[in-house]
């Protein structure tokens, strides 16, 4: 099959049809089957905005809770789903601690400890310092002085010692603690109910992560799906589901039996949204898949300041960014090719949406 035929999968995939999805509540979208990352200008609120009918809201929604989850990074995921999300945090062997940390064997051999030791290590200290609310700098300082040495760097901004930036996020689910929505600078707070810690790998959870992956952004690579976790790619292969392979353009990737059939028959991407930078459709590893001109893909991927994407018939068409005008949110759309009337009406439509999401009564699209 093309290109164009997996992004229809995905697209549907995703719940971006709205029509289509069904969901009723931000905790039954699909995408929460692996989180919704969560940054700066209200990543996580405009991914659901782009989903669901009404506009939702994240800090009170009890469902969900805000953690440092894969590859470290800010993720809502579903409070019942905490429990296994914490059980696939936990590195299956050393090779796979080492690759989620980012360490080679210099690193390991400085710290005087395995890299899985080094992180569970730091589990318990980040348990110890956040018995309450307690501020991400504070925290940091106070972990410092309860790990080895190795663990640690000066902060010449804040003239502290902090532990590891990557190993404090990937501690912190572990240890028990998540992040208070809506709080600058971060505020960390502890898990209601958080048993022991827990140390002993769990294949399956990582598995299922694996399938979650691969049913949202399949059919796609086990190094793709690796990457999305942040390990190897033969950690990932070790723990592949049931699997079948499919052409994609000349190259092979894999997806889930069960949903073959609606990889065959996605419905037509007739519509148009304003995805927000790293929206859980951009979270794909295949970038080549989402965007096959390399040029483009600068773009929408920016080593700093990503734009939002402007997903329009099927294809990512275009970026676009946003800024403030007194009560007025100003959105410069920058396409890629020509764009029809009709879909710059609804991108326009789009837009007065996610000004309303973020709490503005007025709205300016330039082309």
């Amino acid at each position: 099959m093309d290109r164009r035929q997996v992004l229809a999968y995905r697209i549907a995939a995703q719940g971006l049809h709205r029509e289509h999805g069904g969901a009723d509540t931000a905790a039954s979208l699909a995408v929460f089957d692996l989180g919704v990352q969560d940054g700066a200008r209200d990543v996580a609120l405009l991914a659901l905005t782009a989903r669901l009918d009404r506009i939702p809201s994240l800090v009170d929604d009890p469902a969900l809770v805000l953690v440092w989850s894969h590859r470290g990074a800010q993720h809502y995921h579903r409070r019942a789903d905490l429990p296994a999300v914490t059980r696939a945090l936990v590195p299956l062997n050393e090779a796979d601690a080492m690759a989620r940390l980012g360490w080679r064997a210099k690193q390991a051999a400085e710290a005087g400890m395995t890299a899985t030791d080094a992180l569970f290590t730091a589990a318990r200290a980040m348990r110890e310092v956040v018995p309450g609310p307690t501020g991400k700098g504070a925290a940091s300082t106070a972990i410092s002085k309860l790990v080895p040495e190795a663990l640690t760097y000066a902060c010449r901004g804040c003239q502290a010692t902090h532990i590891l930036e990557n190993l404090f996020r990937l501690c912190s689910l572990p240890g028990g603690v998540r992040l208070v929505p809506g709080e600058s600078p971060a505020t960390l707070a502890p898990l209601e109910g958080r048993g022991r810690i827990g140390t002993k790998p769990d294949p399956a959870a990582v598995t299922a992560t694996i399938a979650a992956y691969l049913t949202l952004h399949g059919p796609a690579t086990a190094g793709a799906a690796a990457g999305f976790v942040g390990t190897s790619a033969a950690s990932a292969k070790a723990v592949l589901p049931d699997l079948v392979p499919v052409d994609v353009e000349g190259k092979r990737a894999l997806i889930a039996p069960e949903n073959l059939a609606a990889l065959e028959s996605p419905p037509e991407p007739d519509l148009v949204r304003l995805l927000p930078p790293w929206d859980p459709f951009l979270q794909a590893r295949d970038r080549d898949v989402l965007v096959p001109d390399r040029a483009l893909q600068k773009e929408v991927w920016r080593m700093l300041g990503n734009p939002g994407a402007l997903l329009a018939d099927g294809e990512i068409s275009g970026v676009w960014r946003s800024k403030t005008s007194g009560r007025r949110l100003d959105f410069t759309v920058s396409p890629f090719w020509t764009i029809s009337v009709a879909a710059r009406k609804a991108a326009g439509e789009e837009a007065a949406r996610i000004a309303a999401a973020r709490g503005f009564t007025d709205v300016r699209v330039a082309w």
